[in-house]
């Protein structure tokens, strides 16, 4: 089985676990701004206040082009939270099984999906 085709794994059911969750359902902790690349994307921790879990959250949005924006969304343990800097956002993001992704560039759709994320414009 490739890694394209791997399931994944089941979700809890928390709210948390909805690409289109308001943020009010967190407790949002600045991270920093990730400049790799000219991105200037922001990078946030997300408590979420029904379960408990940390998400870490990196949007990204392009002045110069329209329906540009994206965020992607994913579970993070304490221990990496504490650590966390913004330029390694974006490696922990793509290393994980799945995360949640969502966006103007995805034309308003959020869903769940695994590999790595076009980030560019």
């Amino acid at each position: 089985m490739t890694d394209a085709t791997k399931p994944l794994p089941q979700m809890s059911g928390c709210v948390c676990e909805q690409g289109g969750t308001s943020f009010t359902e967190f407790e949002i902790q600045e991270v920093g701004c990730d400049e790799s690349q000219g991105r200037f994307a922001e990078v946030t921790l997300n408590l979420c206040r029904t379960c408990g879990r940390t998400w870490l959250c990196y949007l990204v949005e392009y002045e110069a082009f329209s329906r540009s924006g994206r965020w992607a969304r994913g579970l993070i343990g304490a221990n990496y939270a504490k650590a966390m800097t913004p330029d390694s956002a974006v490696a922990h993001l793509n290393g994980l099984e799945w995360y949640l992704y969502g966006g103007s560039y995805f034309d308003g759709i959020s869903g769940r999906r695994s590999g790595a994320m076009q980030w560019g414009p």
